[in-house]
């Protein structure tokens, strides 16, 4: 598959660097999924490889995302895990995401709130709750990433996790669940007695 997509790449045998991607970063995936700054530094690759490799992934994204598009997310629980995961398993470093949620639990955005260190992101449950309410959402749900790949919260998860329920309630606003993405493994507060 390394090879199609590096196809592109001008009049180059692209089977050596596929397996060179392949042995450096160890799958498919974690390969369309690595950095920008990493993929760049691979002998031969380039900024069109690059390219190539990240579009990719944003069309995968893009695709498993539509999945859960226009549907109660709620009732595709399954998707959505899929969707979360591909999105934020393989991330080096935490980021903090809100599920926007409609009347009807449709999916309005997903958006990344905080990007933080490899085992620390800073929320603010004010800036939550006043994105809920530009974006005219009824509920949330709540997402982040650990990148050890344990997705056990910390206390300061749950710490975060009661503020922003509470700041949300304050405002007729339903925080449905917190989920923590490891490396293929999520925990969900609600189903951990958590929320």
């Amino acid at each position: 598959m390394l090879e199609i997509v590096l196809f592109a790449l001008p009049r180059r045998d692209t089977k050596p660097l596929a397996r060179s991607l392949l042995s450096r970063f160890g799958s498919f995936a974690r390969v369309i999924a690595a950095p920008i700054q990493e993929l760049l530094t691979v002998e031969g690759l380039g900024e069109a490889g690059v390219a190539a490799l990240k579009s990719v992934q944003a069309a995968a994204l893009r695709l498993m995302r539509a999945e859960v598009l226009d549907q109660p997310v709620l009732s595709n629980w399954e998707r959505l895990m899929e969707y979360l995961n591909a999105e934020l398993s393989r991330e080096r470093i935490e980021q903090f995401h809100v599920l926007f949620l409609d009347n009807r639990n449709r999916l309005l955005a997903d958006e990344a709130q905080q990007r933080g260190t490899v085992n620390h992101t800073p929320v603010y449950p004010r800036e939550v709750a006043k994105r809920a309410l530009e974006l005219h959402a009824t509920a949330l749900i709540l997402v982040h990433n650990h990148p050890s790949g344990d997705p056990t919260p910390s206390r300061d998860d749950i710490a975060m996790t009661q503020q922003i329920k509470a700041a949300a309630a304050a405002l007729s606003i339903v925080l449905h669940d917190h989920i923590v993405v490891g490396n293929g493994r999520w925990l969900s507060f609600l189903k951990e007695g958590l929320l």
